[in-house]
């Protein structure tokens, strides 16, 4: 993985130095909080509903285990004893006090750590594939251009204050595992027919109040010319994006009204122009990187094949883990949503313990995922059991990736104060409910996601069930909605009616669960079974 180089270091350390002034001045009142608001926000601090909230960076959900073990002591140092893993690939506290996060900062700074740019109007933290560098299904790794984006947009003097929030994914695969065309700028890394690496450039696509899917501007992009034509989709946006109204000041709104043709001719334009100008790293410095990311030292001849007489083992391995491109190696993935959890949410003696198994069994190396899971890229099938009891013994040894369970959801009304509705207990609701092992291998693959305002931290749009939380009258109310997806085959779910109290909701789930098990062909998932049925026979069994 990358490591700092003074340039790196000196950035982290000169924000620290200026944010421990900034509110040394903001608790004596030399600055108001209108003052204060923009200078906290750069560097991750959100003000919530009981407490400030520190949001961390973890660049392309990778982290090592002296990182991850120091987020456990943060969580019991400086919040309650844990932390919450979020859809972009960070981590956030939600019980900070203001005095004390300069000293958060210069301890993150000491693992090369930051909260720069997780909020505010600016290049969030890049995102990526979790499985990146380990998938069997990838091109090439995307990390290495993930880390050039990185270093391209943080602090860029052009791109520090756009019209809204901006979001950039990077992946290597058929397989979509990060929601890519669902962000601002998604990037896939291809091969050509000459056998040339290069990439694909998707803009416009986005969650929120309107939802949209990034339409694809151009084919292939060289590699060295990857950052000149990010710079080109951004300026374009930068230039025309509005300031005036923030529910149009997303890319996506920008890409619609212009039309997808008339963005593209924008871009080709402004992409000309760059190139006559000396913005591209040079590729020395991509192979620089490209060094960081180097396959760890694995070991030929491991043992491929694995123990499967407990069953408990036994169904672990077949939700939690994955192929890897190593044989005798595989990617396992750690729930954290255990039956009744919050979702996303980890104790810190249970991030010290992933630090610890990430350190021994997996080259030193994880990955936070967008679904707010957390990932051993490189473990050894001959060490997976013992990995496997120990996460099991810690309560993180949950069977359900992907399944009903498998629940992402925003922190919603119990902590965010933008939020309508809680998110929260609705979905340990919807956990108890679909808790068991069997009822969830009925039921198979089916992605639910759980939003507690419009502006869809929880993906609720590419659920293939999706719930949203909005206020009617006074009181919680939580839309329904079916057939999305945040895959290759990416799509919007559509809102199936009437709203329904918390309890109501769970019980249209389970009926609308009735109906996918009575029309299922084959080996459909609840998705498939969707698109083929349609939305009516839904309707009919949830409203009657």
């Amino acid at each position: 993985m990358y490591k700092y180089d003074e340039y790196d270091q000196q950035m982290v350390d000169t924000r620290v130095a200026e944010f421990r002034d900034q509110v040394r001045r903001r608790i004596s009142g030399e600055l108001t909080e209108d003052q204060f608001k923009p200078l906290r926000l750069q560097n991750g601090l959100y003000l919530q509903l009981h407490a400030y909230m520190l949001r961390v960076a973890v660049p392309y959900g990778t982290l090592n285990s002296v990182q991850m073990r120091l987020l456990g002591d943060i969580a019991d140092k400086y919040d309650r004893g844990y932390g919450h893993f979020t859809t972009r690939q960070n981590i956030q506290y939600n019980w900070i006090k203001l005095d004390e996060t300069p000293d958060i900062l210069a301890e993150l700074a000491t693992v090369e750590m930051h909260a720069i740019q997780t909020s505010g109007n600016c290049i969030r933290n890049i995102s990526s594939d979790q499985f990146a560098g380990a998938a069997a299904d990838e091109v090439i790794d995307p990390r290495p251009y993930a880390e050039m984006l990185r270093q391209w947009s943080s602090f860029h003097p052009e791109f520090l204050v756009l019209p809204r929030k901006f979001k950039i994914c990077v992946i290597a695969s058929e397989k979509d595992r990060a929601a890519m065309r669902l962000h601002d700028i998604g990037i896939k890394m291809i091969r050509n027919d000459a056998g040339e690496i290069g990439a694909q450039f998707y803009a416009g696509g986005g969650m929120g109040r309107t939802p949209m899917i990034a339409p694809m501007i151009r084919d292939f992009v060289p590699l060295d010319q990857l950052i000149t034509f990010a710079e080109a989709c951004l300026r374009v946006y930068n230039r025309y994006g509005r300031r005036d109204n923030k529910y149009k000041a997303r890319i996506k709104i920008l890409v619609h009204e212009l039309g997808r043709d008339e963005y593209v001719r924008q871009v080709e334009e402004e992409f000309a122009h760059l190139l006559t100008q000396p913005i591209e790293p040079p590729m020395a410095e991509l192979e620089r990187i490209m060094a960081h990311f180097a396959n760890p030292a694995f070991e030929t001849g491991a043992a491929d094949d694995l123990d499967l007489s407990d069953p408990d083992f036994r169904l672990w391995v077949e939700r939690n883990t994955t192929a890897h491109k190593q044989a005798g190696y595989i990617i396992a993935t750690i729930s954290l949503k255990p039956v009744g959890g919050i979702p996303g949410d980890a104790t810190a003696d249970q991030i010290r313990l992933m630090a610890d198994l990430g350190r021994d069994y997996s080259f030193d190396e994880l990955r936070v995922t967008h679904s707010q899971n957390i990932v051993l890229p490189h473990v050894k099938k001959a060490d997976l059991y013992t990995v496997w009891k120990a996460l099991d013994e810690a309560g993180i040894g949950t069977a359900n990736i992907d399944t009903v369970g498998d629940i992402i959801a925003c922190p919603g009304l119990d902590y965010c104060s933008l939020a309508n509705a809680r998110s929260i207990p609705l979905a340990q609701k919807i956990s108890q409910r679909f808790g068991s092992a069997e009822k969830q291998a009925e039921i198979g693959e089916l992605k639910l996601k759980i939003s507690g305002c419009i502006n869809a931290c929880g993906h609720h749009h590419a659920g293939h069930i999706g719930i949203l939380g909005v206020d009617k009258k006074g009181v919680e109310n939580y839309q329904l909605s079916f057939g999305g997806s945040e895959g290759a085959d990416t799509s919007l779910a559509k809102i199936t009616g009437p709203g329904f109290d918390e309890d109501g909701v769970v019980d249209a789930v389970e009926k609308a669960t009735q109906v996918y098990l009575a029309n299922k062909q084959g080996e459909e998932r609840f998705l498939d079974t969707y698109r083929r049925i349609g939305m009516d026979p839904f309707k009919e069994a949830i409203y009657g």
